[in-house]
């Protein structure tokens, strides 16, 4: 075969290989829900979403849909407004029907105000509002966290200095497959991590102390 031949017959079988691993892909993932909140009653909590609790029994928050200029995909987004609370005070909203293992998750947020605490994260397999695991950005501390909570008490598991406008729109990104996690700041991998404590349960958004946040194109895909 002369070498014009080899080179035709390498990159056929090259590409092969190439389209074969995105069809493997392809088929370990379902297709994406996703909560954009454009549909929603502005001053409402959509349906499928329950409030967390403080420690006094009080709502974890004051989550509502909310029609806003500033949203990333107009015209709304979710948003805890309460911007008062103590230095504990985590303000959980979950999905109750959102049940997931393996996953990609993701959501864009926005930090408003806050002067104990700005910003917010990402929930998922939460057994409740008590026990789960939580990636957050925070700006008034410059870095994105990866924590597990159980019975209402963090535990940190990695820390990543990061620089955070608050003047913009930014995303969190979870992949979790086994124990295997990959956490991504506006598309830049900033965790690689193993935890073997929950194995699967709802997915929810996070902010804390007096923080007020808005978020916005919350995506979940269940991996297979």
């Amino acid at each position: 075969m002369n070498p014009s031949a080899l080179i035709v017959v390498s990159f056929i079988a090259s590409l092969q290989i190439a389209l074969g691993a995105v069809v493997a892909q392809a088929e370990t993932a379902s297709p994406a829900l996703v909560w954009n909140f454009d549909h929603e009653q502005p001053g409402t909590l959509p349906s499928e979403f329950s409030i967390g609790t403080l420690f006094d029994g009080r709502p974890a928050g004051d989550w509502q849909v909310l029609a806003t200029d500033r949203a990333k995909s107009p015209p709304h987004v979710f948003a805890q407004v309460m911007a008062k609370g103590a230095e504990h005070a985590y303000k959980v909203v979950l999905i109750k029907e959102a049940i997931a293992s393996d996953l990609n998750l993701e959501v864009s947020f926005l930090p408003i105000q806050g002067q104990a605490d700005m910003g917010g994260g990402l929930i998922w397999r939460a057994t409740d509002d008590r026990n789960y695991y939580l990636a957050r950005a925070n700006p008034l501390e410059q870095n994105i966290r990866v924590y597990r909570v159980e019975k209402g008490v963090r535990h940190l598991l990695q820390n990543f200095d990061q620089t955070i406008d608050v003047r913009q729109w930014h995303t969190l990104r979870v992949t979790h497959q086994g124990c295997r996690v990959n956490i991504f700041y506006d598309d830049k991998q900033v965790f690689d991590l193993c935890d073997k404590t929950f194995h699967d349960g709802m997915i929810g958004l996070w902010t804390k102390s007096d923080a007020v946040t808005y978020f916005d194109d919350l995506q979940l895909q269940h991996l297979k």
